[in-house]
């Protein structure tokens, strides 16, 4: 549904040709660069993006217009803007989106927090598996540097301004500004202990502007039709929009951008058209691997960077998975334990090791070897985690864990006192029979069986071996009879 949404970071993508600069100009392109450079002083442009209200849209939620102030205070003889375009959380293509489909207003946006915070270079951190945004950026840059948007005297204002890809190699934990300007330099992708923060100490030692792409997007807007316009769209606390990647088991699939203060309700039945083929929501994930599950009576929550702080989970840059009743909640934070392990850089023991120890109590529950004493352990280990971690990857890494075991407690119990999983997805506690009246003979079963699991003769009735069975499922997708039960 078009009308609950707002379009401002995507205005723009899907109707200009992103690779020709007459076309974004042609819909007030470098419009706000031009009055910035030409009408405002640097202090000026600071203060609408704080009057706006705008948080960076990266996950901290941070005030943009404070980040530029405190930069702009730093004497240096180099300052840099980073864009921050490592986009790694599963189900999130919203700052790739905006970079296949807008790149100027990013460009735009980068040269005006320059002009802003006195810096003169400028920076995309963007990872290597964005083949089309890579390329349309450098035709992008390339374009306005030849009308001289970019680089040397800009519009005869005697301001200059440059700038440059850098590459990453698809590390989650470089999304974290310390870690991504480590990597930027060519060092291992580590974040490091603040203070002191990138605006006083970061790329190269030097006073350092990160914020990642959605929130650049906004910038160019804010500037056109001034900090009021931007401010009263959205809550209190959360102004404007905020796209996310709706994924999942909702009939809609794809990018929205709704403003802050919709609620889940809203975001997920009205714009996402609802769960497909019918079945019962279950729960939203929200923030990535560092969300939360928000369940149904989460439903009318708004959206904003506190309300879901509230729920135990967070905005995070936008990534939304939708799961229905046939999806196992301690199965899904395994999946997430298992992606965070996997992309902890290992710096820090808590995240390092206790990271490991609750994927594999995860392991262990959705295998049918869990106790009550697991239960304790995950949020004892959960808590200690999040106090003690060095970077909001670790500390936020436990998220889906305590959630789920706050909202689907019942299904950790079940899993680990009955040796059931309800949704049958833990496949080491499923159990697969033949119900025999049903049964034909037919030997279809018998023969996709791997494990030889299956016996019994041709117009016979077929009996599983339930000690053999490898619960593998070949025998329920060959059997047309629905003779086999899976319990």
């Amino acid at each position: 549904m078009k009308n609950k949404q707002i379009k401002i970071a995507l205005k723009n993508c899907g109707k200009i040709d992103p690779e020709r600069i007459k076309d974004y100009i042609a819909v007030d392109g470098y419009k706000a660069l031009g009055s910035c450079l030409s009408e405002k002083m640097p202090g000026d442009v600071i203060d609408i993006i704080k009057s706006s209200g705008l948080r960076g849209r990266g996950g901290g939620g941070f005030p943009t217009g404070k980040k530029w102030e405190i930069a702009s205070k730093f004497d240096a003889d180099q300052k840099y803007v980073i864009c921050n375009a490592d986009e790694g959380d599963p189900g999130a293509f919203m700052d790739r989106s905006i970079l296949e489909g807008d790149p100027h207003s990013v460009i735009e946006a980068m040269t005006i927090c320059g002009y802003a915070t006195g810096a003169t270079e400028g920076y995309v951190y963007i990872r290597a598996e964005y083949p089309l945004a890579i390329k349309r950026l450098l035709i992008a840059i390339g374009q306005a540097k030849e009308v001289g948007l970019l680089g040397k005297n800009i519009l005869n204002s005697g301001f200059d301004f440059e700038i440059g890809l850098k590459y990453g190699a698809g590390a989650f934990v470089c999304g974290e500004e310390t870690a991504l300007i480590a990597s930027m330099e060519g060092k291992r992708g580590n974040p490091v202990n603040k203070p002191p923060y990138p605006v006083e100490c970061g790329y190269k030692g030097k006073p350092s502007n990160v914020n990642n792409v959605e929130t650049f997007a906004n910038i160019p807007k804010i500037i056109n039709k001034g900090a009021s316009w931007f401010s009263s769209i959205g809550t209190e606390g959360s102004k404007g929009t905020k796209v996310f990647a709706l994924a999942g088991k909702v009939k809609n699939v794809g990018l929205v951008e709704v403003p802050m203060g919709t609620t889940l309700r809203e975001l997920i039945f009205d714009i996402g058209g609802g769960i497909v083929n019918g079945k019962k929501f279950k729960a939203a994930q929200t923030g990535g691997p560092s969300g939360g599950c928000l369940t149904e009576k989460h439903l009318d929550t708004r959206i904003d960077y506190e309300s879901l702080k509230a729920c135990g989970s967070m905005m995070g840059s936008g990534g939304m998975i939708v799961m229905d009743e046939d999806d196992c909640m301690v199965a899904i934070a395994e999946f997430y334990l298992g992606f965070t392990v996997e992309e902890s850089c290992g710096k820090c023991v808590p995240c390092r090791e206790g990271n490991y120890v609750l994927h594999e109590i995860l392991k262990k529950i959705t295998h049918g070897e869990g106790t009550l004493e697991d239960l304790d352990k995950l949020k004892n280990i959960s808590e200690v985690v999040k106090a003690t971690s060095l970077c909001g990857l670790g500390q936020t890494s436990p998220n889906p864990v305590l959630s789920t075991l706050s909202n689907f407690y019942d299904e950790y119990y079940d899993h680990v006192v009955n040796k059931k999983c309800a949704a049958k997805k833990c496949r080491s506690l499923l159990t697969y029979s033949i119900i025999e009246e049903n049964c034909i003979g037919c030997l279809q079963c018998k023969r996709v069986c791997p494990a030889d699991a299956i016996s019994g003769e041709l117009k016979e009735k077929h009996v599983i071996d339930p000690e053999a069975c490898i619960k593998c499922g070949a025998c329920v997708s060959k059997c047309k009879f629905n003779a086999i039960v899976v319990e």
